[in-house]
């Protein structure tokens, strides 16, 4: 096979059809539990986070909310996955394997943002969101209270009352969040998420007619069941708000996954390697939303 233009022009355009079928076929869970934030600079600040106004009776001036003294920021990251292709592969016409190869890169271009939102969801307990705190806590100042999201309590289907004592407390403390006015969040608790460990706990909690003890499950319906194999901790489990504008967690997208290659014959990198380059670029980072639309169970 002659190494030119005309070839390596096919080759591309061979290699973003297998790219762009595969990403386009790939599922993926973060639109389930993130919001997209898209990002036209460097970094998004969301100090706005920490104090969004509520509706109030309006009555002589306005009241009106400055920005907390907190700083909440997130810094777009440069991500990349390359394929490299000998002239000698190409002349010698043995390019078969940059197909998978294309297929994979656009398989793991789609899964990109949840690989980002969950490594967000596992480090939840050690990085901070709007409020200086880390996103799962025990102590978020709220007014003159404390109030937690991270709660030690396993998720136990065994008996109604022990269902009741974690995934019934859970959700109740967070139904019962309220805004530093004392005025209640209405928190709506709709999704469960876990790693495989607790699947088989949580879809019995949410579909069975009774728990193990016979009685019958008051929780059966009340939250969708998403697991994913990333989450670190077999015993971790998490109950999320994501009925409201903003959700429990962001993924900022900064540049979508984009292919590109590098295909001149006379670049410096042909000359010294003999290797032409077919790779997938993105930009952008995942990070926290409110604290109050998502707990912690363990």
């Amino acid at each position: 096979m002659l190494v030119n233009k005309q070839t390596l022009g096919t080759i591309f355009t061979n290699v973003k059809t297998t790219f762009n079928k595969a990403f386009d076929a790939t599922p993926t869970v973060w639109p389930k539990i993130a919001m997209l934030m898209p990002s036209t600079t460097s970094q998004n600040d969301y100090a706005w986070l920490s104090n969004f106004p509520k509706m109030r009776r309006w009555i002589g001036a306005k009241h009106i909310k400055s920005l907390s003294a907190y700083k909440y920021t997130l810094v777009n990251d440069p991500y990349e996955a390359t394929i490299g292709v000998h002239k000698h592969q190409i002349a010698d016409d043995n390019i078969g394997f940059i197909g998978p190869q294309a297929e994979g890169a656009g398989y793991s271009a789609k899964q990109w943002p949840d690989e980002l939102v969950i490594d967000a969801v596992n480090q939840g307990t050690s990085q901070v969101c709007h409020d200086g705190q880390y996103f799962f806590d025990t102590d978020h100042e709220v007014g003159t209270a404390s109030v937690s999201n991270k709660f030690t309590l396993p998720l136990d289907i065994s008996t109604l009352a022990a269902a009741k004592a974690s995934y019934g407390a859970v959700r109740t403390a967070m139904k019962l969040y309220k805004d530093e006015e004392g005025r209640p969040l209405n928190i709506t608790p709709n999704v469960l998420l876990v790693g495989p460990g607790l699947e088989d706990d949580a879809r019995s909690l949410m579909t069975n007619d009774r728990l193990e003890d016979g009685k019958p499950n008051p929780y059966k319906g009340t939250a969708e069941i998403v697991v994913d194999a990333r989450i670190s901790s077999d015993t971790a489990w998490y109950l999320l708000d994501t009925t409201k504008p903003v959700k429990p967690f962001i993924f900022q997208q900064r540049e979508k996954p984009m292919m590109m290659s590098l295909t001149d014959i006379t670049s410096d990198h042909v000359f010294s390697l003999g290797e032409f380059l077919f790779g997938c670029e993105a930009r952008g980072t995942a990070g926290y939303g409110f604290w109050q639309l998502a707990a912690k169970g363990n």
